[in-house]
């Protein structure tokens, strides 16, 4: 739903309209108010409200707000007309009400309909949903019909599309501006929604840690790792329901040289094959791709030398892969040296492959798929394994330096290559989980219903 309030009123009404607003204040600033050139210049000097101002009445200012209807960005009408001026106002007022009759848009015309209206509202709350359409291979009209469908009307949705040039996290932040001013007046009304893939929800997530605002997760990527490793449906109708709930959670979040990281960052074999399973290729296989490339890249990878540093403390290996994961599905199965990574422990989970010759051979390829494959397993039974080519525990930074420097990915983005340093930011990001999922038992936050109580 639109998230826009359209105001007009005759100039015996207006008072009656700025008494409106200001009972219903806390709800209206939460939406983008426009309004006719006289009555809003009104609204503004006794309300201090934000007013987008077209053109006067006379001058045709109501056909500009038709004009918005007719885009699609009006959540409601509020139209306080003089009932003994009703023979001059008759072709407006028949224009505006058949745009509003087409398009579903409520029409208030007296003050008990806008009553009701702007009750109704002050239960809903407005989300900011940053929408990838070029994010997994379904139809991404299909995809955001169906969003708009389970979620309105309980929640209005400001649709922001991601675009190449613009980095999600950089749209989120304008986003986040406004919901802190709307929240400051009526606390945990507005929050985030993020829809695409794990690099999609990465960078909004990153813009919203520390912040408090909870954040929704519609999943729609390839590989969906992070919702699969919090429990949250990858299906957009379970997505959008688990949204609708109002359970909130706590987690962990991370930086690695500054990058966001909700997930995981790889270094050597996991960042290879990321880099290799392109667009293409999972356009192709889909999920199928990080397997492909990544027998792909068991035969080519190359050993290296890695130094780890812990609280000054400094020691070296020799690996083929080194994972350091906040939060991993079971099929991150290189981070699952510990049995579980745990989201919400404050900790980081460390799991080092170790490569004993500098020249591996097909034996020592053997043993690497073996490890892999007690790994699944660790992760399907939750316990650690005991495995002689691996190095695993838990800190909550870390430093790494390869020689040679190797290329490093983050949440499923390389962001270059080591030296980096990683550090776990405790309980950094809100997020709507199940009532099922285990993070549900474990620093949950109290509900926040999608339904608020009203005002007035």
């Amino acid at each position: 739903m639109p998230t826009s309030i359209a105001l007009i009123a005759h100039d015996n009404q207006k008072a009656d309209l700025v008494a409106l607003v200001q009972k219903y204040r806390g709800t209206v600033i939460r939406y983008h108010v426009i309004a006719t050139a006289n009555t809003g210049k009104q609204l503004q000097a006794v309300t201090g409200i934000a007013i987008e101002l077209v053109r006067s009445k006379q001058d045709g200012g109501d056909l500009e707000i038709v004009a918005r209807i007719l885009a699609g960005e009006v959540a409601c009408v509020i139209c306080l007309f003089d009932p003994n001026q009703t023979h001059a106002s008759v072709p407006d007022l028949l224009t505006l009400l058949r745009v509003c009759k087409i398009h579903n848009v409520p029409l208030a015309t007296n003050l008990a309909t806008a009553d009701a209206v702007l009750q109704a509202f002050s239960k809903s709350r407005v989300a900011h949903l940053i929408f990838n359409p070029v994010a997994g291979q379904g139809n991404p009209d299909w995809d955001l019909a169906l969003i708009r469908q389970i979620l309105e009307p309980q929640v209005h949705l400001k649709v922001i599309f991601t675009k190449p040039d613009i980095n999600p996290g950089d749209q989120a932040k304008a986003s986040i501006a406004a919901i802190q001013k709307r929240n400051a007046s009526v606390p945990g009304t507005d929050f985030m929604i993020a829809s695409g893939g794990d690099g999609t929800i990465s960078a909004v997530a990153n813009a919203l840690i520390d912040t408090d605002i909870p954040l929704g997760i519609i999943p729609r990527g390839t590989a969906n790792a992070f919702s699969v490793a919090l429990g949250i449906p990858t299906g957009l109708k379970q997505a959008c329901e688990t949204i609708l709930t109002g359970n909130t959670c706590i987690v962990d979040a991370a930086r690695c040289n500054g990058f966001p990281m909700i997930l995981l960052a790889g270094i050597g074999f996991e960042a290879e094959t990321v880099e290799r399973a392109d667009r293409d290729m999972k356009n192709l296989l889909g999920p199928l791709a990080y397997l492909v490339a990544g027998a792909q890249q068991l035969l080519e990878q190359k050993p290296f030398t890695v130094e780890v540093e812990i609280d000054g403390a400094i020691e070296q290996f020799q690996c083929g892969a080194m994972t350091i994961a906040n939060a991993a599905p079971p099929t991150s199965v290189l981070a699952q040296g510990l049995g579980e990574v745990i989201p919400h422990d404050g900790l980081l989970d460390v799991t080092i492959g170790i490569a004993k010759n500098e020249n591996l051979n097909i034996a020592d390829w053997l043993l690497a798929i073996d490890a892999i494959g007690k790994l699944f397993t660790s992760a399907l039974v939750k316990t650690q394994i005991e495995n002689e080519g691996l190095v695993c525990f838990r800190t909550a930074q870390i430093k790494v330096t390869a020689n040679p420097p190797q290329k490093v990915v983050v949440d499923g983005e390389i962001i270059g290559m080591t030296p980096v340093e990683i550090t776990c930011i405790p309980g950094g990001l809100t997020l709507f989980a199940p009532m099922s999922s285990s993070l549900s038992l474990v620093r949950t936050k109290s509900s926040v219903p999608i339904l608020t109580q009203p005002e007035g």
